[in-house]
């Protein structure tokens, strides 16, 4: 074992050092919510009205897709499998707990105290998913100890950024488009800028799939697919908001899935399909109908927004991230630009114009909860008409839809400001020396951090395969 890789003291160290200082955090400032507190009990109470019963379904569905989607579809590598799946697991467990105090003090304090329950876990998951989303720019060239860093600081670059967006700028984005895809994408790119590696633009030897890593991948890509609706849809209003987020994801889904099988056969030189596009490219409509997913955009809209997040994803893929790699020192290994990038653009500006285009003939009096900065100030006459009709309705800003599709803007924007320098400056982080980064040859290996059994080997491996050599393995290296 390499002394500069080794990870027996630096790991043991670091998660000890973690684990004190969140049993510390949880200590003074965790306490339960009123649905997980005894004391809150009594024979007036019905156990049925628990806000588990509501929010619980879709922690566990949100639960899949972070172990089990991500983990599986991140073992593509032939030689990389024990690390995509195990880092995964490592990373999002230790995301989820620091999440809860972060997003916590941010989302759930009430007198200097985090007021847990099922809903902060869900929370806790958007964030960690935030994490693995970019994990993917740096798959098979970090190690675990650098993983932890990243969550340790994209968590509090994410919270504070969502809590300055939804606070200052408030904007509308049910699916996370803005707040979850985008800042992902561009804090992973940003540390994949600094962790820049030029030998492996060249390719390299252990860096292929398997017949048996693609099948355990696209198993985490239908799992992620199945999943997706309650990801869209958990934290949008309840009753025909949410119907409508579940319709307009699988409608999405569905149409990208179909689109992508025929982009993969039609754009193959021998006019077969490749599996990297069935991994990645059928999740693309996902992302597309998140940030108008609970609006009344109608199907027929869902249904192209998966098709245009799909096209492009699919040509972000083909082309853009060679070029990103070779002209501008990124080395997106998983294409998250693609899947999450250009996808969560293209959602972000779908939704601007869903914001613009929505009147109260097509929407109601609801149109002032769907976009509750449009509804009318407390004092103005409107607002107690509206709520004879709608009593929980909450006081707005009086935005006009223009006006609320220019604060959309500055959203985007400031979002991948915000991620991009957060990324750039963790980048830094991860490259110290004592952070036991894998050297250009050990990348995509297992053999690095894990006791290997008797039947793997690598060593046959030892030249640098180059794009045609790839191409024919059906090899690419772009997944998520």
């Amino acid at each position: 074992m390499n002394k500069s890789t080794s990870l027996k003291v630096r790991l043991p160290v670091f998660v000890l050092v973690l684990e004190v200082v969140i049993i510390a955090l949880y200590a003074v400032f965790v306490t339960y919510d009123e649905n997980a507190d005894a004391k809150f009990q009594n024979n007036e109470t019905n156990p049925m009205e628990n806000s588990v019963y509501r929010d619980y379904p879709y922690f566990a569905d949100v639960q899949v897709m972070i172990f089990i989607g991500f983990g599986c579809l991140l073992a593509f590598f032939r030689f990389y499998g024990f690390s995509g799946m195990v880092f995964n697991f490592l990373t999002a467990t230790f995301s989820i707990q620091w999440a809860i105090v972060i997003q916590g003090f941010f989302q759930f304090n009430y007198g200097g105290k985090i007021h847990l329950g099922v809903i902060n876990l869900l929370y806790a998951e958007f964030a960690c998913a935030v994490v693995l989303i970019s994990y993917g720019a740096v798959l098979g060239k970090t190690s675990p100890v650098q993983l932890l860093v990243m969550a340790l600081l994209e968590i509090p670059i994410f919270s504070v950024t969502e809590w300055a967006v939804l606070k200052y700028i408030r904007i509308n984005d049910a699916g996370g488009s803005i707040l979850i895809h985008l800042f992902a994408c561009y804090f992973g790119l940003g540390v994949t800028f600094v962790l820049y590696r030029p030998s492996l633009n060249k390719g390299h030897a252990k860096e292929i799939t398997s017949y048996s890593s693609d099948i355990l991948s696209v198993m985490g890509t239908l799992f992620l697919w199945v999943f997706w609706p309650s990801f869209n849809s958990a934290l949008t209003i309840k009753g025909d908001d949410q119907h409508r987020a579940i319709l307009h994801t699988f409608i999405g889904l569905s149409s990208s899935t179909i689109t992508a099988f025929a982009l993969s056969a039609v754009f193959n030189k021998r006019g077969k399909l490749t599996m990297a596009d069935i991994q990645n490219v059928t999740l693309a409509g996902g992302v597309t109908v998140g940030a108008s997913v609970d609006m009344m955009i109608s199907p027929v809209a869902a249904y192209a927004l998966g098709v245009m997040g799909c096209t492009a994803c699919f040509f972000g893929y083909k082309y853009l991230t060679p070029f990103m790699a070779q002209r501008l020192r990124i080395q997106d290994q998983c294409g998250i630009h693609n899947l999450h990038g250009l996808t969560g653009l293209i959602s972000s500006i779908a939704g601007i114009c869903a914001i613009i285009l929505a009147t109260e003939e097509t929407y109601g009096p609801s149109m002032y909860q769907i976009f509750s900065h449009r509804a009318p100030p407390v004092d103005d006459p409107k607002f107690l008409e509206l709520q004879k009709l709608i009593p929980e309705l909450k006081p707005g800003l009086g935005r006009t839809g223009q006006e609320q599709a220019l604060y959309q803007v500055a959203a985007i924007f400031s979002t991948i400001a915000a991620a991009s320098i957060g990324g750039l400056l963790t980048g830094f982080v991860m490259k110290l020396s004592f952070m036991a980064s894998p050297s250009d040859e050990n990348c995509f290996d297992d053999e690095l951090f894990f006791d290997m059994p008797a039947d793997f080997s690598s060593a046959e491996f030892t030249t640098p395969m180059n794009h045609e050599d790839k191409e024919q393995m059906s090899s690419e290296n772009t997944k998520v």
